[in-house]
C-alpha cells in the first residue's frame, strides 16, 4: 500500500479513543484478548483436520464469530462437509446434518405433529434443523418450498410447526454447501434465501502438496481429530464482544458506499455497469461491518480499518450482486465487478 494510506487508516478520526494492540489493561482488552486467542486456536485445530482451505477456514470462523450462516460453494469431495462438521466438533455445538434432495418435504426439516393414540393427543416431533449447528448438505438440489423452510429459522431463529411457534436453541448456524457443476435436477437459491447467509465462501481444489498431505492423514493408521476449543456458551458471548469492537463512522461511511456502488454504479464510475441487474441489500452493509468487526478480533484488534472491510468484500458481496445476461454471455462474474468495486471506490 502507498503510505498515503498506510497515514489515512491511523489517523485520529478513525481510532479516536481506543487502544491498537489488545493488551491486559484495561480489563475489556483482557477478554477480548482471550476470545481472539480462542479463535487463533479454533483455527489452528480445524486445520489440523481440514488440509489446505486456509481462506475457506478462516471465513468460516469469521462469519460463526459474528453470528451469520454461510453458504459454501465448492466441487464434490474437497471436504465442505468435512470442515462444517471439525467446526462442530471444535465448539461443543449440538450438529445435524440435512441431506437435500429433490423429494424431500419441509417438514422433513422443520418437524410435524403426530397423533398419540394412547394419549388422544398431538405430539410435536422436532426435525433436524433443532441444533446449535446445521449442515444442508446440497442446498440447491431441494426445491423452492424446500429451501424456504429454513427461511424462517435462518432469519427469526424460531419454527413454526402445524401453527406453534418452537425457538430454537442458541448459538443457531445455517451452513448450507452447493455443487456448481451439477445442472440437471438443481434449484437455483431465490434471492431472498441467498441474501440471508451472511458470507459465501468457495473451496477449491488442494493442491500437489496439499493433496499428498490429506492422502497420508486419511490412509494413515492414525487420522488427525481435532480437540473441543470452545465451549457452546462461549460462542454467544463472543459474538456480543465483536459487537463492542470500534468501528468509526469513516469506515462505515466506506462499507456503505461500497454496497451503494452496486446499486448505482454509475455514481461510482464503475467499468462494468450495464452487466448489474440489482445491487445488494442493507443486510450486506451489516454483514460486511459484522464480518470485518470479527476479523479484527481475530487479528488481536479492538477496532476496525480499511482493509478489513476490503477484505471481506468478495465472500460478503459475491452472492448478493445479481448481474444479466450480457454479463454472461461476455464472461463476466462478480468477482470483477467487486474488484472493480474496491478500485474505484475511494478509501478513507
Amino acid at each position: 500500500m502507498p503510505d498515503e494510506y498506510e497515514r489515512t487508516i491511523h489517523a485520529p478520526d478513525i481510532i479516536e479513543n481506543i487502544h491498537h494492540p489488545l493488551s491486559p489493561d484495561p480489563g475489556k482488552d483482557a477478554d477480548l484478548q482471550a476470545y481472539s486467542d480462542k479463535l487463533v486456536l479454533l483455527e489452528s485445530e480445524i486445520k489440523k483436520v481440514v488440509i489446505g482451505q486456509e481462506e475457506a477456514i478462516k471465513q468460516l470462523i469469521i462469519a460463526f464469530a459474528a453470528g451469520g450462516h454461510a453458504l459454501l460453494e465448492g466441487v464434490p469431495g474437497i471436504a465442505k462437509t468435512l470442515l462444517v462438521k471439525t467446526l462442530s466438533q471444535c465448539t461443543g455445538c449440538s450438529y445435524n446434518r440435512i441431506q437435500f434432495t429433490p423429494d424431500l418435504l419441509p417438514a422433513d426439516i422443520t418437524g410435524t405433529k403426530i397423533y398419540q393414540f394412547e394419549s388422544a393427543s398431538f405430539k410435536t416431533v422436532q426435525g433436524p434443523v433443532f441444533a446449535n449447528i446445521v449442515l444442508a448438505d446440497e442446498i440447491n438440489r431441494a426445491p423452492p418450498k424446500v429451501q424456504s423452510a429454513l427461511l424462517e429459522a435462518m432469519q427469526e431463529q424460531q419454527v413454526t410447526i402445524q401453527g406453534d411457534s418452537h425457538p430454537l436453541s442458541l448459538p443457531f448456524f445455517v451452513l448450507a454447501t452447493q455443487n456448481p457443476l451439477e445442472s440437471e435436477g438443481t434449484y437455483p437459491l431465490p434471492e431472498a434465501q441467498t441474501d440471508r447467509f451472511m458470507v459465501k465462501i468457495l473451496m477449491d481444489y488442494p493442491s500437489k502438496d496439499e493433496e499428498i498431505r490429506i492422502i497420508r492423514n486419511v490412509t494413515g493408521e492414525r487420522k488427525p481429530a481435532a480437540r473441543k476449543i470452545l465451549e457452546c456458551h462461549d460462542i454467544q458471548t463472543i459474538q456480543s464482544a465483536i459487537r463492542a469492537i470500534h468501528c468509526a463512522p469513516l469506515v462505515e461511511k466506506y462499507a456503505a458506499e461500497i454496497v451503494d456502488s452496486t446499486r448505482h454504479p454509475d455514481e461510482y464510475g464503475l467499468r462494468y455497469t450495464d452487466y448489474i441487474a440489482f445491487g445488494a441489500s442493507p443486510r450486506a452493509s451489516i454483514s460486511l461491518i459484522m464480518c470485518a468487526k470479527a476479523k479484527a478480533l481475530f487479528e488481536k484488534r479492538n477496532y476496525v480499518i480499511p482493509d478489513d472491510i476490503r477484505e471481506m468484500a468478495h465472500p460478503v458481496l459475491r452472492h448478493r450482486i445479481l448481474l444479466n445476461y450480457e454479463a454472461e454471455a461476455d464472461g463476466i462474474v462478480t468477482e470483477d465487478i467487486i474488484d472493480d468495486i474496491l478500485s474505484r471506490v475511494k478509501i478513507p
